[in-house]
This record gives C-alpha cells, structure tokens and sequence, in this order.
C-alpha cells in the first residue's frame, strides 16, 4: 500500500428537502385543511477517526463526497426523512484545514473522534406550517435550504511516542527493523526511506510506538533532497532519538546541520527530549569511533542546555550487533514518560464546583 499524508479533496452537504402542499381530501369531511409535511434535513459530511488506518491514500482516487438531499415533506402530515450522511474515515493524527492550508477544522487524534465538516440544509415548511387564524388554507411551502460546500486539505500527522531523525544512511530504518516487527526498507544509497514508518516496540515489559523518517540533509527546510515536509510526522513525539552515523567524516557536524534544520521547521522539534547516538559502531575501529565520540560531544555542548535541562552522553549504539540498542530504547522510553508528566501537570485542573 502506498503512503499518502496529504490530499484535498472536495465536499458538498445535502440539500433539505422541500415543503409539501397539501389537503386533506376525505369523505364526508368538507373542510379538510392543509396537511403538507416539512422536508428532511439534508445529510451532513463527517470525519470519523476509525482504528486500522495509517495513510491517506483512500483520498487519491476518490475526491468528490457529497450527502444525500433529505426527503421531501408528504401529506398526511407526513414530513421527510434526512438524507444520508457522507463519513470520510481517517486514520488517528488527522488534521481537517481550510483551502488556505493554514485554517484548521479538526484535529482527530483518537479512534472513534468525530468531527463536521459540512452540515446539511434545513428542510422547507410544508404548508400546514403557514396556516393562521386568517389563512385557513395556505398554498405556499418553502423550498429546502442548499446544501455547503468546500473545499478542504487532509493532512496525516503519525502519532508515535518517540521519533529517529538522522541524515540519510544513518541507520534509522535498521535501527527500527531491529527493534520492531515492521520491516523498512534498507539500502547502502541515500534516500532509502521515501514514506514514514511505524513500528511498535516492547522493552521491558511495556511497548511504544517509534516512528521513522526519511534522512534530512542540510537545507531540507528549503526543499532539498525530500525536504522537510515529513517532519511533521514527528511533532507529537515525546522524545527524539537522533542517530549520527560513526562511519561519516564528522560526527559533529552532521549533528550540527539536523538541529539546524530542526530549528528551522518549528514546531518546537528542537526543544523536544532528545537521546544522541552514534550508530554503526561496529564498522569502524577503536581510534576513529573516538575520535567521531569526541566531535560528537563538543557539537552537544556547543548546542547549549535544551529545554528540559538535560543533554546526557551521546550512547554507542550497533542495530546489527545489539550494542547499546537496549539502553537507546530505555532512555527514550523514560524521556517519553517525562515528558508526559510535564504535559499532565500542564494541564488545567478543573475547579470543582458542588
């Protein structure tokens, strides 16, 4: 299946269906009187965040969803029905925007969360709606109101507890496929992740979701290479693992140029937890890999205290011989349990009132 975060797509509401003009015509009942019903609501277009769904790519080969027109009012009193909603199911972490890509509708981060995008007309009074004192006999019903429509831009946000951000060819897709059920694409080339990925990750007795990028080189947030664009998928991301590859020329600067771009996408990626990490330990000898640590440290120090106060040790860390994997799992997970406390005390507490 291919992966899509992003599609516009166009909805339309129902129309409400019009009033009836109607009488009532029995035997032996000489003033029967109006007894046109009011047309049904026209249906409305609703997002449901719905469980077993990762992409957007439902939204590439459909973009049109319109609701049903609702019913026309009958006589007999009888009024219409409403027309049938139209339902865009989304996967959890979807954002409803505007046409401008900037006004935000919806945020869907839950499974079963709903939200309406478009809501259908009202339906028309019949004409037994109209009757007065004076007007006995009304030959007037409204016609039902139109329906919305818009035009409006999907966009995919993975949740994941934890994140791994690193240049291309740092070993993060390993990383994951070593930690993890999901199996990533790996290649000695650049560029070998081209979509995000999700895999579910179990130490010590508790899991957690880890989500892995496509690499970032410098200037991404200008459009080189992919870009920055999947970043985004890593903004609810509690902690970040940032892998520098020990193989490169300086471990230091390649750390450098990712925080920089960090920085410049927003979103405060840069002030969240971060564990560093050298990867690939195995592939290089004793005296460059200390030479990579000790760069590494210096571009660490040289970034200056994140938000949280803490900037420990870059870890050692092989996803082929299991050196220090355990220990960047752990740390992330303690970094996300952090951080999910300072969000929970964050929150208002809500005054309790008798």
């Amino acid at each position: 299946m291919k992966f899509l975060d992003q599609a516009k797509i166009y909805v339309r509401s129902g129309d409400g269906g019009a009033g009836c003009v109607s009488f009532r015509r029995e035997k032996f009942i000489e003033f029967g009187g109006p007894d046109g019903g009011d047309g049904g609501r026209g249906g409305d277009v609703v997002a449901v965040c719905v469980d077993g769904l990762n992409t957007l790519i439902d939204y590439r080969y459909q973009q049109h969803f319109k609701a049903k027109t609702g019913m026309h009012g009958m006589g007999k009193n009888r009024a219409g029905g409403k027309g049938a909603d139209a339902v865009l199911k989304v996967p959890a972490g979807t954002q409803i925007f505007e046409e401008d890509e900037e006004t935000l509708i919806a945020d869907l981060t839950e499974v079963g969360q709903t939200a309406v995008i478009a809501r259908g007309g009202n339906g028309g009074f019949g004409n037994l709606h109209f009757t007065t004192s004076t007007n006995r006999a009304p030959r007037r019903a409204n016609p039902g109101q139109e329906g919305v429509e818009r035009t409006i831009v999907l966009r995919l946000k993975l949740i994941a507890d934890a994140g791994l951000v690193g240049l291309p060819n740092a070993g993060k897709s390993t990383f994951l496929a070593s930690v993890s059920a999901a199996k990533p694409k790996i290649g000695d080339y650049p560029f070998t992740t081209l979509h995000p990925g999700l895999g579910v990750v179990r130490i010590d007795e508790r899991e957690f979701v880890l989500a892995d990028i496509p690499g970032l080189i410098e200037g991404a947030h200008e459009g080189h290479g992919l870009g920055d664009r999947f970043l985004g998928h890593i903004e609810r991301c509690r902690a970040l693992l940032h892998l520098v590859d020990a193989t490169g020329e300086h471990a230091g600067r390649d750390y450098k140029i990712i925080r920089r771009e960090l920085a410049a996408y927003g979103a405060g990626l840069d002030e969240k937890h971060e564990i560093v990490a050298l990867s690939k330990v195995d592939a290089v000898d004793p005296d460059h890999l200390k030479k990579q640590k000790e760069r590494l440290k210096r571009a660490i120090a040289s970034a200056g205290p994140p938000a949280d106060g803490k900037r420990p040790a870059p870890l050692l860390l092989s996803a082929a011989t299991g050196e220090g994997v355990k220990d960047a799992l752990r740390g992330l997970l303690a970094s996300s349990d952090e951080a999910k406390r300072s969000e929970r005390a964050a929150e208002p507490v809500a005054e309790w009132r008798p």
